[in-house]
């Protein structure tokens, strides 16, 4: 439309000198020169040469063949004014065609520096490797394509390293990330989490067997498909309906291992990918590789610190008849990496059992490897039957020993830990608990109430020097212990006072069971994901009442060992286990004998009923026990070895008042032969 104006200009100032005074027409070929001059200034140059051409033409008919009576100098003269505007008009559109060139390629040059800089900014803000990929593909459209995918081998998804050795013939991948300019029209053959599958002559397996980027038209002349892109019908399908006109695959890269691909496609700019974007994109994949590779290192780190940690957790908790258990453990979510959150369930002897919660401070794999060690010592301090504050003095001692080595292998790491020891006796329902520096567990009744237990705070582990106090409460049955880590109070946002108010609330909802109790709980207090690793444990406590337990005092003579027999057995037949009676008066016998040579004092038999059955010998007396093997002539030597022999376990703990020796077995076992 603006060329027409400036030919239509063109015409009417050359040919309005036929109209004008004769002296005055010299004058008006001066007006005919500008219509070139300022369409120079403002066309591009064809049109430029198109109204030169026509100013030109029109002033030599004018002043060669209408106005005859005008001089031969006065015509060469306006004929020449007007030749030098349509050449200067060339001039002028050329030089500024020049300078936009050069303007339009310092444009460009700063919006691909501009690209490279949001690439640096915006690829790997997480470390996640999905993620990561679908922000390089946020980066390249609409900016640089407009459509672009990422492909992952699948070691990387895992955090592994994909094979090493080049790369040939037919891929197999996994789609992470595509995204196109048109909105609802992903445009790709595979969709994200789709395995994605490759020819050999395909461009994404040619890039990856050569190693480099590969740049190529997708359309040919003739409106034609190239034959690698011909034999995928889907592919060549969408190729079709969207118009693709050019395409880059460029290898992802990093520390010499090939990670994937990442795709470019060009359809809705007419202009194919040039050499500069060809560079462009290398160098946005090679900032795109460095952050996947990272992303896959810690994915690949904090799967074996989950792992590490899940192998130290209790496989399968025991079967009590003490108390019905639950638990839960859930590592931190984001980048702050798994913890030293450990809960355990402990068989103690007399039915009794041992809860236990603790908490490495810090994450990685040191703290999950020194989670493990102090969970070993735990159950190495429960075997001997420790009360829980001399547990936890014996727990800190290793701690600020392992704490020492820690620092010598990696300064400045300073693990410490809380802990919460709680041992239940359900024959007199007493519950007897010590804390180190760990969060107060709270006591569902069977009421609903929910109470939090008063303990004395004692030092985290690791501290040293400073006492630790157990505190003994009776507890109803059938009521509910609730363990946990501070990570469950620490997700709340309105801080640890408000958590333990949403706690309270939670707890005093009706439950069908203590597994619906658990996922009700951290569904209320979690809602936003854990900030830290929680660690839960609800222990529904049972009694065991006279119909489980019987309990008789023994006079310290020989003749009160048959009479321990004779009750023991009589007690099995009225629990129906009179099949069990052989084996139980070889343990009475036994134990009730070594009692009466060896200890002395007070001494009480007690038969309990559980899944099997435990005798128990209390004596006055606080030595223990060893097992020897007898020698052929030694006339002792041999009772232990024999109880050991018929019992499952066996094993001593100090009392009050001296020691207790106990033996498990189960009812049915048999006597060997």
């Amino acid at each position: 439309m603006l060329t027409l104006l400036f030919v239509s200009l063109a015409l009417i100032t050359a040919v309005s000198v036929y109209d004008a005074e004769v002296g005055g027409r010299v004058r008006w070929a001066g007006f005919a020169a500008l219509a070139p001059v300022v369409a120079g200034a403002l066309l591009p140059l064809w049109p430029t040469m198109l109204v030169g051409a026509v100013a030109l033409a029109t002033s030599l008919v004018v002043y060669g063949l209408v106005a005859s009576e005008v001089t031969f100098v006065s015509r060469l003269f306006a004929v020449g004014i007007v030749t030098l505007g349509a050449a200067l008009g060339l001039i002028v559109c050329r030089v500024r065609f020049d300078r936009e060139r050069r303007v339009n390629g310092l444009m460009i040059a700063r919006d691909r520096l501009t690209l490279l800089t949001v690439a640096s900014e915006r690829i790997g803000s997480t470390l996640d490797v999905t993620r990561t990929a679908q922000e390089l593909t946020d980066v390249a459209v609409p900016r640089l394509a407009d459509f672009s995918c990422v492909d992952l081998f699948e070691p990387v998804l895992r955090g592994e390293e994909p094979d090493p050795g080049p790369i040939h013939g037919a891929l197999r991948m996994r789609r992470v990330a595509h995204l196109s300019v048109l909105e609802g029209a992903p445009e790709a053959v595979v969709a994200p989490g789709d395995e994605t599958y490759y020819p050999e002559e395909y461009i994404l397996s040619r890039c990856l067997a050569e190693g480099r980027a590969v740049r190529e038209p997708m359309r040919l002349a003739g409106d034609r498909l190239p034959e690698w892109l011909e034999r995928d019908p889907k592919r060549a399908e969408h190729a079709r309906k969207f118009g693709f006109n050019s395409g880059i695959a460029v290898p992802l890269r990093a520390r010499g291992t090939t990670l994937g691909v990442a795709v470019f496609i060009r359809h809705q700019r007419s202009e194919p990918f040039d050499d500069d974007d060809l560079l462009l994109a290398e160098e946005i994949a090679a900032r795109a590789a460095v952050c996947v590779d990272n992303a896959r290192r810690y994915t690949h780190e904090h799967r074996t610190a989950l792992t590490l940690q899940r192998s130290m957790l209790p496989r399968r908790l025991p079967r009590l008849a003490a108390v019905d258990v639950a638990t839960r453990y859930l590592p931190a979510g984001g980048q702050a990496g798994v913890g030293g959150d450990w809960y355990d369930v402990i068989q103690l002897s007399g039915a009794r059992v041992a809860l236990v919660v603790g908490d490495v401070v810090g994450h990685g794999l040191y703290a999950t490897a020194t989670m493990g060690r102090l969970r070993s010592a735990v159950r190495t301090l429960a075997d001997i039957d420790l009360p829980p504050d001399e547990l936890l003095t014996h727990l800190d001692d290793v701690m600020i020993r392992l704490r020492s080595e820690t620092e010598q292998d990696s300064p400045g790491a300073g693990f410490s830990a809380t802990c919460l020891y709680a041992v239940y006796d359900p024959v007199s329902r007493a519950c007897t608990a010590a804390r180190a520096g760990h969060p107060l567990p709270a006591l569902v009744l069977p009421d609903g109430r929910v109470d939090q237990i008063e303990l004395p705070a004692g030092p985290p582990l690791g501290i040293g020097g400073l006492p630790f106090e157990s505190v003994e409460l009776l507890l109803p049955e059938d009521s509910v212990l609730v363990m946990f880590t501070n990570g469950l109070l620490e997700s709340r946002a309105d801080g640890t006072t408000g958590g333990i108010t949403e706690l309270r609330e939670a707890l005093s909802q009706p439950v069908t069971s203590l597994e619906t109790a658990c996922d009700a709980l951290l569904k209320t207090m979690l809602q936003e994901g854990p900030k830290d690793d929680v660690a839960l444990l609800l222990a529904r406590t049972h009694a065991l009442d006279a119909a489980h337990v019987a309990t008789w005092d023994v006079t310290p003579s020989p003749e009160a060992v048959a009479t321990a027999r004779e009750l023991a057995t009589g007690q099995l037949a009225e629990w129906g286990l009179a099949d069990a009676a052989f084996t139980t008066e070889l343990v009475v016998s036994e134990l009730v004998t070594n009692a009466i040579r060896h200890a002395g004092g007070p001494i009480q038999l007690r038969v309990i009923r559980e899944h099997g059955l435990i005798c128990e010998v209390s004596d006055g007396s606080s030595t223990s026990p060893h097992l020897r093997r007898a020698r052929v002539y030694d006339e002792s030597g041999r009772g232990l070895f024999i109880v050991a022999q018929l019992t499952e376990r066996w094993g001593s703990r100090q009392t009050s008042t001296g020691k207790t020796i106990w033996a498990e077995f189960a009812p049915d076992a048999a006597v060997p032969v």
